[in-house]
């Protein structure tokens, strides 16, 4: 058995669903279990041809032998829970997604309390789905969980004792993170961050499995850097700069445009070294290195792609396991047998 967890390294969108889709595809685990903040962070996949934007199904969705978990760290929002059931039809997402029946839910309040405090909308930029609110609710002890409320009724188990039980068995389970280590509550750019840490201790938490049953930790980076809303980015660019290079961005779920700004080693070292991380997967390499666009061999990489990699590794003392060339799963470099 395995039991790997995959988090960002940066500020969210650092490509997670993309290698999220191509692990899950190639390994196949038994159980792949979202952990998080919850419906704030969005993931993009692209998988045969279609793109999807998701908010709290795990990505990894596409693995149809998979059943699909929701930690109970995972805040819930019902109504989007409920439609992701729907729009996801076609890979049988139904009747094998299932939360915690102690995720805390996300009410209307929660959201219209985001989005009308200016402090959290304009100064902090959150997303304005709620979870600030719902999460701080949850510290007061007064919200309402997956299992007291209707709408979630068949939809929720005991995720902590179905990972474990999966792993004494012999089974594979994959762990997959929101957001990213910047936007940590402890470690992150306070306080422009999110509503709790975002680590992948806190990942093991949310969806209850202990740090000995770890086996491999992968933080995601991409290739350049990317933040959404304010605080500190000490090595942004000009929006002109991002043309320039290509490399401009927009949120998922929000639809603003992102920050952008080039690779961050000191932050790259501090992420791996809180996240504890055993491996990394590096995205984007061909938007910020055209010429690596679709590179399937290591081999093949240009001697500037290679370098970057070696100081990444040698500066950070992590092996570069993964690096995504396009976002196609078969633009995928996979580099892990190495380290057998």
């Amino acid at each position: 058995m395995t039991c790997n967890v995959l988090v960002g390294g940066e500020w969210g969108d650092e490509g997670k669903g993309k290698c999220i889709t191509y692990l899950c595809s190639n390994d196949k685990p038994d159980i792949i279990a979202r952990a998080g903040v919850g419906p704030n962070a969005g993931h993009s996949v692209e998988f045969n041809g279609e793109k999807y934007g998701l908010r709290l199904i795990p990505s990894g969705f596409v693995h149809t032998g998979a059943r699909l978990l929701v930690g109970a760290g995972v805040l819930v929002n019902p109504e989007v829970f409920l439609y992701e059931l729907s729009y996801l039809k076609k890979y049988k997402v139904a009747e094998r997604t299932f939360a915690d029946y102690r995720c805390a839910i996300i009410e209307q309040k929660h959201m219209d309390q985001d989005r009308s405090s200016d402090y959290l909308s304009k100064n902090i930029g959150t997303t304005g789905s709620g979870c600030g609110p719902a999460n701080a609710e949850r510290v007061m002890r007064t919200a309402k969980l997956a299992g007291q409320v209707e709408e979630m009724n068949g939809h929720t188990t005991d995720v902590p004792t179905e990972i474990n039980q999966a792993l004494d068995e012999g089974e594979d389970v994959f762990i997959e993170g929101s957001q990213g280590f910047g936007l940590s509550l402890y470690y992150g750019t306070y306080p422009y961050v999110t509503s709790k840490d975002t680590t992948a201790s806190t990942a093991a938490a949310d969806v209850g499995v202990g740090p000995t049953r770890v086996d491999e930790v992968i933080n995601v980076f991409k290739a350049y850097i990317t933040r959404v809303g304010a605080g500190p980015f000490k090595t942004e660019i000009s929006q002109e700069e991002a043309e320039e290079m290509n490399i401009e961005e927009y949120g998922t779920v929000t639809g603003r445009r992102r920050r952008v700004g080039i690779f961050d080693m000191e932050m790259a070292k501090e992420s791996c070294m809180i996240n504890g991380a055993t491996q990394i997967a590096l995205t984007c390499v061909d938007r910020l290195y055209p010429q690596s666009e679709r590179v399937d061999d290591y081999s093949k990489l240009s001697s500037e792609v290679k370098k970057f990699i070696d100081e990444i590794e040698t500066e950070v003392k992590v092996p570069v396991t993964i690096i995504s060339t396009g976002p196609d799963l078969k633009d995928t470099i996979d580099l892990r047998e190495e380290l057998l």
